[in-house]
C-alpha cells in the first residue's frame, strides 16, 4: 500500500489485513511507523492496529520503521512482534530510502535493536541491495558477507536479504544462502525477493534449496518500494510461493479458502486505488 497515491480508507486497510490474519501466515507486515510526509498512506497505522481483531489469529505482526522515532512509536504497542528496518548496503539507496548515510543508518539500527530488546520485540533487518546494485555502488558477494558479519556482531538475529530492484539470479541466491546460513546458525535468514512473472520459480527454488525458510510475499505481486527505481519489477507473489511449497509438499500452514478470500480482497483494493 505504501506506494499508492490514492488514500485507502482505514476501514478498508483493516478489512484487507483482517483477511490476511485468517490465512495462517507466520507474519503479516501490516503497517509502517514512518514520516507521513514521506509516505502519507501509512499515517493511520496505529489506528489500523487498534481496529484489528487479533483474538483468533496465530500470525505475528510486523511494522516497518525507518528511524528511532518510528521505532519508539512502534514499541509502545504490545501487539507488535517485529520491527522491520530497511538497511541498505548501497549508499545511494540508503539516501533515497531514509535520507541517511550507511554510517548514520548503522547507529540508528543499533538504537532500534536496543529498543526492541527493552520492549520484548525482535528486529527484522532487511539487507536491501542484498543481491546486486543498479546504482553504481560497489557490490559483490564478499561485501554482503562482510555486512552479515558486522550485523551479526551488533546482535541482529533475523536478516532478510532483499532483492529490492529484482536484480537477483539463481546462482547468487544459492551462493549467498548456502554460505551464510551454515556460518551464522543463530541468525534466521529470509528472502525478500522481487521478480518478473517468468523468473519467480527459479528464485524461490534456489533460496529454498540453499536452506532459506523465511520468505516474504505480496498477493499478486502488488506494490514495491516507493523509493526504488520507477521501473521496479513486482514483489514476489504470495500465491506463487504457496504453489511452490504445495508442489514440494512443504507444510506452509496457509488455509486455501481463507487465502482465496484474501486474494479477492487484494484485487478489490489494488484495482480500485492507484
Amino acid at each position: 500500500m505504501q506506494g499508492i497515491k490514492d488514500w485507502i480508507p482505514t476501514e478498508e486497510k483493516v478489512q484487507y489485513i483482517q483477511s490476511l490474519l485468517r490465512c495462517g501466515f507466520d507474519t503479516i507486515d501490516f503497517g509502517s511507523f514512518v514520516s507521513p510526509k514521506a509516505i502519507p498512506q501509512m499515517v493511520d497505522t496505529a489506528e489500523v492496529l487498534a481496529q484489528l481483531d487479533l483474538g483468533s489469529t496465530s500470525s505475528k505482526l510486523l511494522a516497518i520503521v525507518a528511524n528511532v522515532r518510528g521505532a519508539q512509536a512502534a514499541v509502545e504497542h504490545p501487539e507488535i512482534d517485529y520491527l522491520g528496518y530497511p538497511f541498505s548496503i548501497s549508499e545511494n539507496f540508503q539516501m533515497r530510502n531514509t535520507h541517511k548515510t550507511i554510517d548514520q543508518s548503522i547507529i540508528i539500527l543499533q538504537e532500534i535493536l536496543n529498543l526492541a530488546v527493552a520492549h520484548n520485540k525482535e528486529v527484522v533487518t532487511y539487507l536491501s541491495m542484498g543481491f546486486g546494485n543498479p546504482y553504481g555502488d560497489p557490490w559483490n558477494v564478499e561485501i554482503v558477507g562482510e555486512w552479515a558479519e558486522r550485523l551479526s556482531g551488533m546482535g541482529v538475529t533475523i536478516l532478510s536479504l532483499s532483492d529490492t530492484v529484482g536484480t537477483s539470479d539463481p546462482e547468487t541466491i544459492d551462493y549467498l544462502f548456502s554460505n551464510l546460513i551454515p556460518k551464522y546458525p543463530h541468525i534466521e535468514f529470509g528472502a525478500h525477493l522481487h521478480t518478473t512473472p517468468t523468473s519467480w520459480h527459479e528464485k524461490v527454488m534456489s533460496a529454498y534449496q540453499a536452506g532459506c525458510r523465511r520468505f516474504d510475499g505480496a498477493i499478486q505481486g502488488f506494490g514495491g518500494c516507493p523509493m526504488a527505481k520507477d521501473e521496479l519489477t513486482g514483489n514476489m507473489p504470495t500465491e506463487k510461493l504457496i504453489s511452490y511449497f504445495t508442489a514440494e509438499k512443504v507444510d506452509h500452514n496457509v488455509a486455501p479458502m481463507s487465502f482465496e478470500s484474501a486474494h479477492n480482497e487484494a484485487t478489490k483494493i489494488f484495482t480500485k486505488y492507484h
